[in-house]
């Protein structure tokens, strides 16, 4: 570690969460240690951790009058077990109750919203606990790897248009603590040329980013017959999609470096991480990780079903039972690195394509689903990108949804996709699923090389 490193690990970024009121630190340092606990005693805290935020949950509004309903004593709770006589929690019941959603001594509460990836936005709220919990997990894992705060990163994500009025000043705290990002929202040969020289100037520790759009880079920078692999890049940390065999090949023959996946949400939280030795952990301390099958019931491992998790630091906001929507299988293997940490054996989680626009332009479907996420009035959506003059938006819209409305999607797409792009947009009841019994919202019939190098193989 450098001392640059060692000073913004040890100073700078902890003075940075002191002055958010964030606990970053010592949950960091409580998660380095209860990682090597056996299973049994990680599973035990956790349903002391579950018990608590069930009780602090009996003072929210809309769960008092559930577990009234239910006649469910939150006190009375010994394990993960008792959380069946719960109901499963969605997007829509958070929705239709977000403000009886608030602890009522709840203070400071964020805003958040979700990508939008799974077709239905959700716009929610979390407090200083969650984020300080979330982060620190992820710090956890990013030093799995030898990788600390500080460390020169690259990141690949959303476009800096995103980032709101906090520009200048995530702009300053981006510099100090050696991350860049880079807009993954347009990916036409110019801006890859470009983003190949920016990795290759910052020489970074670390990639994070989605795993099609790293992939997408490393084989521009092969094609292009520029060497990657000699920058001392020690991981990428991929995430927010699935991430699939040939990506992984991409990314680690062409940047030289291992490949950690990683799962989870800004809604659902910092689930799991691969550490070196392959092992999907997940992060039980913090989160209590169900699969369910269609009845609702609890699988036992080995066996495919949907994530259901319940955040165990969301006392402001409470997330109990919450449908993730992603389908995974859970292990009762150890892994040989030795934590007790629970284990994914497989995540066949949704993921987004890449669009194009009219003038050739690769996109990130996120580009067109952060047009549609924040909008009230919309309930759910698909995008089909028909041809490079045609694109259908499908949306299940709530009362109020207007011309205004409908107006504004048009007029957002046609930013990103081309002025004289017709933009389509249909009024539907439900998101249909695929044949094969997969969602996806974001479907692009474009032909092009980064569909047949990223969508098609194993979908």
């Amino acid at each position: 570690m450098s001392a640059y490193t060692r000073l913004v690990s040890g100073l700078v970024f902890p003075l940075q969460e002191k002055l958010k009121h964030h606990d970053t630190v010592r949950i960091r340092r409580e998660l380095e240690d209860s990682q090597w606990w056996s299973r049994e005693r990680i599973l035990g805290w956790q349903a002391e951790r579950l018990r608590s935020l069930l009780v602090a949950a009996a003072d929210v509004p809309y769960w008092r009058a559930l577990f009234a309903e239910r006649q469910f004593d939150p006190r009375a709770v010994t394990g993960v077990a008792d959380l069946a006589r719960l109901p499963l929690l969605d997007k829509a019941t958070i929705r239709a109750h977000t403000d009886a959603m608030k602890h009522p001594q709840a203070r400071g509460l964020a805003r958040f919203n979700t990508g939008g990836s799974s077709g239905e936005p959700l716009i929610f709220y979390i407090g200083n606990e969650r984020v300080s919990h979330d982060v620190a997990a992820k710090w956890r894992a990013t030093r799995w790897w030898g990788v600390d705060i500080g460390d020169p990163e690259i990141v690949v994500w959303g476009s800096p248009i995103e980032l709101g009025s906090q520009d200048r000043i995530r702009a300053w705290r981006d510099k100090l603590m050696r991350t860049q990002l880079l807009p993954a929202f347009e990916m036409s040969e110019s801006k890859l040329d470009g983003f190949v020289a920016r990795i290759r100037q910052a020489r970074p520790r670390m990639l994070f980013g989605y795993p099609s759009a790293l992939s997408h880079i490393a084989r521009h920078a092969e094609r292009r017959g520029q060497r990657m692999d000699d920058l001392g890049i020690r991981v990428a940390f991929v995430t927010s999609e699935r991430l699939y065999d040939n990506q992984r090949a991409d990314i680690e023959r062409v940047f030289g470096c291992r490949v950690a996946n990683g799962y989870g949400g800004r809604d659902a939280g910092f689930i799991a991480h691969q550490c070196p030795e392959g092992g999907m952990h997940l992060t039980a301390e913090d989160i209590v990780v169900e699969i369910v099958g269609e009845d609702g019931r609890t699988l036992p491992p080995g066996q495919p079903g949907e994530i259901v998790v319940t955040h165990l630091a969301t006392r402001d906001f409470p997330f109990i039972r919450y449908r993730t929507g992603d389908v995974a299988v859970t292990s009762d293997a150890a892994c040989p690195c030795g934590r007790g940490l629970p284990l994914l054996a497989e995540i066949q989680g949704r993921s987004t394509d890449f669009v194009v626009a009219q003038d050739g332009t690769v996109m990130h479907g996120l580009s067109l689903i952060y047009i549609l996420r924040d909008m009230p009035s919309v309930q759910g959506f698909r995008i089909v990108q028909e041809s490079l003059d045609l694109t259908r938006v499908q949306v299940v819209v709530a009362p109020g949804f207007g011309s205004e409305d409908e107006s504004a999607i048009v007029s957002g797409f046609k930013r990103r996709l081309g002025s004289a792009v017709d933009v389509v947009v249909e009024r539907v009841a439900a998101i249909p699923a695929e044949k094969s019994g997969k969602f996806r919202y974001v479907v692009s019939r474009v032909p092009s090389q980064v569909q047949a190098g990223v969508a098609a193989p194993h979908a």
